[in-house]
């Protein structure tokens, strides 16, 4: 049965995955399989319909900022069904550029703004003077986090008792120089600038496929009631 397989959506696969960000998805899939869990990621792009509901785990990577202006017109269709799957505390990972469209908006190089979809209260600004580069390690509810940023844009909340870091930077630069916070976390949605793929820290993706697993539950019980 279809509603026995844990589901996957790869939100713009095919646009959206700098620096090996599809890892992140096949790390998972192991991760279930050695758990006993069947799974099948469908990757969702330009035009396609989505209905986040169906979904046990959403992903979303980075892109550069041509893709990424393409992708926030096309995502904003995903709004509502994006929004209620996050409010209803589903797991989802956002990276570097899926992290930054689900804030207000994105200033890129040539001052043009991208929208974002709103969904949380933070914006990013690209500063060309400052490029953020290199190893990066912090500190999460589960444990130590070592990978890799690479990235111009500058991350800030603007709501502070909404939203909270993902992790403490202990090395590199995380979502702005100033502050020293990696990442965003709401509910169970994760944002973060690591590549490598994050999730080869297994302490994280063994934290989220334990959401995934009990996202899946609640869904299959739906189901079957």
């Amino acid at each position: 049965m279809e509603g026995q397989i844990v589901k996957l959506a790869y939100l713009y696969e095919d646009l959206m995955n700098t620096y090996g960000d599809s890892g992140d998805v096949k790390i998972l899939q192991y991760l279930l399989k050695r758990k006993g869990f069947k799974s099948k990621v469908d990757n969702i792009s330009l035009g396609d319909q989505f209905n986040a509901e169906n979904y046990d785990f959403i992903f979303f990577g980075g892109g550069q900022d041509f893709e990424q202006s393409v992708v926030a017109k096309d995502l904003v269709r995903y709004k509502e069904t994006l929004r209620k799957y996050i409010e209803e505390e589903n797991p989802i990972l956002c990276i570097c550029g899926g992290y930054q469209l689900m804030g207000n908006y994105y200033r890129i190089s040539s001052g043009e703004i991208i929208e974002g979809l709103g969904i949380l209260p933070f914006h990013t600004i690209f500063k060309a003077d400052k490029r953020m580069i290199g190893d990066t390690k912090y500190v999460t509810e589960w444990g130590e986090v070592r990978a890799f940023e690479n990235h111009s844009g500058q991350t800030y909340f603007e709501d502070n008792d909404m939203i909270q870091p993902l992790g403490k930077v202990l090395e590199g630069f995380g979502n702005n120089p100033q502050e020293k916070s990696e990442g965003i976390r709401y509910k169970n949605l994760i944002g973060s600038y690591s590549h490598g793929p994050l999730l080869k820290n297994l302490n994280i993706a063994d934290g989220i496929v334990k959401l995934i697993i009990e996202r899946y539950q609640r869904r299959i019980n739906k189901i079957t009631v």
